[in-house]
C-alpha cells in the first residue's frame, strides 16, 4: 500500500472517516429514547456529522433522500425516511448512515430496541444478524471470494431460522457510495470476485422474522417494508482488505 500514493490516501481518509462514523453511531445508540421522532433524531445526526467535520452523504444522492440518516422502524427493513411518528418503548429501529470525508465515503448500520423492553425474539434476531455479519467479515483476506462471505452470512442466518433478504446486498465503497463488487448475503464458497489488498467493501446482512419478500412504500418512495408485516433487521460495517486479512474501518474508539 505504501508504494501506491492514491491507495494510501484512500485508506487514510477512510480510516479517519470510519472512526468519525463509528463514534457517531455509538453516541446515537445512547441518544435514542422512547418519545423521540425520526425527524428529531435525523436533525441531531445532521448536526453531529457537520460538527465532527464530515459531509452529509445522503445530500449527495442524485435522487433526493429526505434526511441525513436512514431510520427503519419495526416492519421497515432499510432506507427508512425519517418520520414524525414517535418511537415507542420496545420498537425495533435500524439506523443506516453514510458519511463523506476527505473525498471518500464510509457506511455502517446497526439495529436496536428502543428503551429497556422488547421481544426476546427480536433481541435474538438482532444478535444472530450481528453474528452473521462478523462471520462474513472473518472470511475477508486477499484471495478470498465474495461467495465465501455470502455463504458464511447465510449459514448463520438460516441456522437462526431467520428470513434471508436477497434483493438488497452489500457493495464496494470508496470515492462513490456504491461501487463494485456486489456483496450478497448468500453465495457459494470459491465463487465471485476475488478480494485484493486495498479493497474496501460493505458487509451488511439483512434478515427478518417472517418471509423475506419486501416492497418500497409508495408514500415516500424510499422506505423498504416487509410484505408480511414482520420485523426486519440490518447491520453493516465498512471493511478494508489488508495483506494479513481485514480491518473494520467503522468501529468506534
Amino acid at each position: 500500500m505504501a508504494n501506491n500514493p492514491e491507495l494510501s490516501k484512500k485508506i487514510t481518509a477512510m480510516r479517519e472517516g470510519g472512526k468519525i462514523l463509528g463514534n457517531l453511531l455509538k453516541d446515537l445508540k445512547n441518544y435514542v429514547k422512547p418519545g423521540m421522532t425520526g425527524k428529531e433524531i435525523d436533525s441531531w445526526v445532521r448536526k453531529e456529522i457537520i460538527k465532527r467535520g464530515a459531509g452529509v452523504a445522503y445530500d449527495m444522492l442524485d435522487d433526493d433522500f429526505p434526511g441525513a440518516i436512514c431510520i427503519s422502524v419495526n416492519d421497515e427493513l432499510v432506507h427508512g425516511a425519517p418520520k414524525d411518528e414517535l418511537l415507542e418503548e420496545g420498537d425495533k429501529v435500524s439506523f443506516d448512515l453514510d458519511i463523506y470525508y476527505k473525498g471518500y465515503f464510509t457506511d455502517s448500520a446497526f439495529t436496536m430496541i428502543v428503551g429497556e423492553k422488547g421481544s426476546q425474539e427480536v433481541k435474538k434476531m438482532i444478535s444472530v444478524t450481528e453474528s452473521a455479519m462478523w462471520e462474513g467479515i472473518e472470511q475477508v483476506v486477499p484471495g478470498a471470494h465474495i461467495g465465501d462471505i455470502g455463504q458464511a452470512v447465510e449459514k448463520i442466518l438460516r441456522a437462526g431460522r431467520l428470513g434471508v433478504i436477497k434483493n438488497y446486498i452489500g457493495h464496494g465503497i470508496g470515492k462513490t457510495m456504491h461501487e463494485p463488487p456486489e456483496v450478497p448475503n448468500y453465495g457459494k464458497k470459491g465463487h465471485g470476485y476475488e478480494l485484493k489488498v486495498g479493497d474496501t467493501i460493505c458487509i451488511e446482512p439483512m434478515s427478518c422474522l417472517g418471509k423475506p419478500t419486501n416492497y418500497i412504500d409508495k408514500s415516500d418512495g424510499w422506505t423498504v417494508k416487509m410484505k408480511d408485516g414482520s420485523i426486519g433487521c440490518h447491520c453493516e460495517h465498512t471493511v478494508l482488505v489488508t495483506k494479513d486479512g481485514y480491518e473494520v474501518l467503522t468501529l468506534p474508539d
